[in-house]
């Protein structure tokens, strides 16, 4: 099998990825990145982007990531197609495996892999993603002004998600399904406290409607078999996120959830020499400038690691 030799691997594509290959290029380390098997991660899903910082008209999630993918190819980032199969992170350097056909040997190595949203697994809902179906109520729910929207989920996340929507949106009908919330007393409060929120428990999504203008409802199926429909202009699902460290499960310490532990304030792993960024070590925040200010903090750490 061919072997290449790396100075900084970079594995994954999203803010986080594509920073730590901006300030490593510039630092004139070579830097290679594989973007995965979703090149430019989650945010190629979102139509636009409002929140990002310089952008005051907002931009298209695609064409951010192109522009940051442009940014770092421009100070020498060399950016492949591909994805990491296995890797073995006990010795330097490390030893990765790409589409099972080419060994790479890194000095260093920072993961960027991301998170995946829990989607319910419906047709319907697959049809309408970036149509009116979300899994960020921060970075969608300002397109829902004055109109009802539906959240799915019980949880901490579900009742944060839809609190912040009803500040916006006219109604919000949280979908649940099981006979009351799994959340925090206090977020529990919160939601039943908030006028313009509606739980629906023991009703589990059938269907999410719609036609070619977007999302226009949503067909509820409640635990006695009975159905309902609501409108609806927006469904968010909030029924957690996956972070992608199955490569790394039994080498990095990771927490209860999957993520990839960190020590505080830095992007260091457990593993001299290897870092993360972005999403598949936030369980918290999950937006794109935070990721894309932990894949600076990732490459000025593998900076100074390679210096000493």
């Amino acid at each position: 099998m061919q072997t290449e030799k790396v100075k900084v691997l970079i594995i994954g594509s999203g803010p986080a990825g594509y920073t730590a290959a901006i300030y490593t290029s510039r630092a004139n380390l070579g830097p290679v990145l594989y973007e995965g098997i979703t090149p430019g991660g989650q945010l190629t899903t979102t139509t636009e982007i409002e929140n990002f910082p310089g952008y005051p008209d907002g931009v298209d999630g695609n064409q951010m990531m192109a522009d940051l993918r442009r940014q770092a190819e421009r100070f020498g980032a060399d950016i492949r197609s591909g994805a990491i199969t296995t890797a073995d992170l006990s010795s330097r350097p490390f030893h990765v495996i790409v589409d099972g056909e080419k060994e790479i040997e890194a000095e260093s190595l920072i993961i960027a892999t991301g998170a995946t949203a829990k989607y319910l697994g419906l047709p319907s809902e697959e049809k309408f993603r970036g149509q009116g179906v979300s899994a960020c109520a921060t970075c969608d729910g300002f397109f829902y002004r004055k109109k009802d929207v539906a959240v799915v989920g019980g949880g901490d996340t579900a009742c944060e998600e839809a609190t912040y929507l009803a500040s916006l949106c006219r109604k919000v009908y949280m979908i649940v399904r099981k006979p009351c919330l799994r959340a925090s007393k206090a977020m529990q409060e919160r939601v039943f406290n908030t006028p313009n929120i509606e739980v629906l428990f023991e009703h589990n999504t059938a269907e999410v409607l719609g036609d070619e203008s977007g999302v226009t409802g949503a067909l509820l199926r409640k635990n006695d078999g009975s159905e309902v429909k609501i409108d609806i202009a927006g469904f968010f699902l909030a029924i957690g996120h996956h972070p992608n460290t199955e490569l790394f499960a039994d080498q990095l310490d990771l927490d209860g959830e999957g993520y990839i532990k960190v020590k505080g304030g830095t992007s260091q792993t457990n593993i001299e020499g290897v870092f993360a960024a972005g999403d598949v070590k936030d369980p918290l925040y999950r937006q794109a400038i935070t990721a894309a200010g932990s894949g600076c903090v990732a490459a000025l750490d593998c900076e100074r690691f390679l210096l000493r």
